[in-house]
């Protein structure tokens, strides 16, 4: 390794569809379908030489350092590779936890990203998905295209599309509003929920359409995350009420929801309104074609 230090960009992201299945894999996870786009809300990863691994969090977690994803993806690329990590690993957190916007999950593909490039590996090589997969499901999403579509435990590649226009987002989420993902499959389980319809978000990403992209945006885990936290909900109605508002939805498993606007003027003022009137956690942002990279 070099002894440069790299920093990636590593974005949020939000799921277009996503349709978790009742029946499970040969691992015991749920199928799922995820077609996940990123969006320019971002954490920064900065990877330099060191004497041994080590990962700091600004705001500091509440978490040991070994059970970070970083942390975990690094001693995963050490393994993989025969190489030793020895770096530091700085994360600028901007992306809230257990928001079902990927941010730990982000944080790993970046530090993926950063040592192969540090240790000369090409970012084609089918042995990075691997190392992802094994740190969680949509650490994978972030080495590749936005948006893209993910099968198996919504882990496995299947398609990437077009890049879609940067249309502009508001996030929403009540501020100590967290939903476990483990939680949240657990009641699946008990009462699960059809999916959408998938072919047709399909057939819009395909064919570039907006609008019919904005309206078979689905997610099956939204009345799982709103039973768990009826705030959502509250918050999904306050945000379809929103004049400018397109379509919206639930992030992931949540707490977070989204909203695609019309325009960057409807984004800012919604998540304004939601910062100053409500007292939510709120960003205005876009959807982009890029996923981690290095700056």
């Amino acid at each position: 390794m070099t002894g440069r230090s790299l920093t990636v960009t590593a974005p949020a992201k939000i799921n277009l569809y996503l349709g978790v299945h009742d029946e499970r894999d040969g691992r015991g996870y749920h199928k799922v379908d995820s077609v996940m786009a990123a969006v320019d809300l971002c954490d920064r990863v900065t990877v330099e030489p060191a004497d041994t691994l080590s990962v700091e969090t600004v705001p500091a977690a509440d978490v040991p350092m070994q059970k970070n994803t970083a942390y975990r993806a690094a001693v995963a690329m050490g393994d993989r590779y025969g190489r030793e990590p020895r770096v530091h690993i700085g994360i600028e957190k901007h992306i809230p936890l257990c928001a079902g916007l990927g941010g730990p999950s982000t944080d790993a593909a970046a530090t993926i990203a950063a040592l192969a490039e540090l240790w000369g590996i090409e970012r084609t090589d089918p042995a990075l998905d691997d190392v992802a997969r094994g740190i969680g499901a949509d650490v994978p999403f972030f080495l590749h295209a936005s948006p893209s579509f993910y099968v198996g435990g919504g882990d496995v590649l299947a398609r990437e599309y077009p890049a879609l226009p940067k249309l502009p987002v508001a996030l929403v989420k009540p501020r100590d509003a967290r939903v476990s993902t483990v939680e949240a499959y657990k009641t699946f389980d008990a009462d699960p929920v059809p999916t959408g319809d998938l072919a047709s978000l399909q057939h819009a990403l395909e064919r570039g359409d907006t609008p019919g992209l904005v309206e078979n945006i689905s997610n099956n885990l939204a009345p799982v995350a709103k039973a768990i936290e009826p705030r959502i909900a509250s918050v999904l109605a306050w945000l379809h009420a929103r004049a400018g508002v397109l379509a919206a939805d639930v992030c992931g498993s949540g707490a977070c929801s989204f909203a695609i606007c019309e325009d960057e003027a409807a984004a800012e003022r919604i998540a304004a309104d939601a910062r100053e009137r409500r007292a939510w956690w709120s960003c205005a942002t876009k959807l982009v074609a890029h996923t981690c990279h290095v700056e």
